[in-house]
């Protein structure tokens, strides 16, 4: 199971903190992008438009990146801020 965790408003936008996909062994993050938008589109709109930070085990990650059975997924909306 590959564990994603929403942060910020992307928690509103999914109606939760966390979901499970089983995906075998080994996909890709646009992979992974098609199976959130069955309950999320508008996520998968925002991860595929790259509008939202996406880490693999705390590394960012491309579209392109192999994400394995067992790895945590984490999408971060745009941070703003500084003085």
């Amino acid at each position: 199971m590959i564990t994603v965790k929403y942060f910020a408003n992307l928690r509103s936008i999914a109606g939760k903190e966390e979901d499970q996909f089983d995906m075998g062994s080994e996909t890709t993050l646009k992979n992974l992008s098609h199976e959130i938008s069955k309950t999320a589109p508008k996520i998968c709109e925002m991860i595929l438009g790259k509008k939202i930070m996406v880490s693999v085990n705390l590394d960012v990650a491309s579209l392109e990146a192999i994400i394995k059975d067992g790895d945590e997924v984490a999408l971060l909306p745009p941070f703003s801020g500084g003085s």
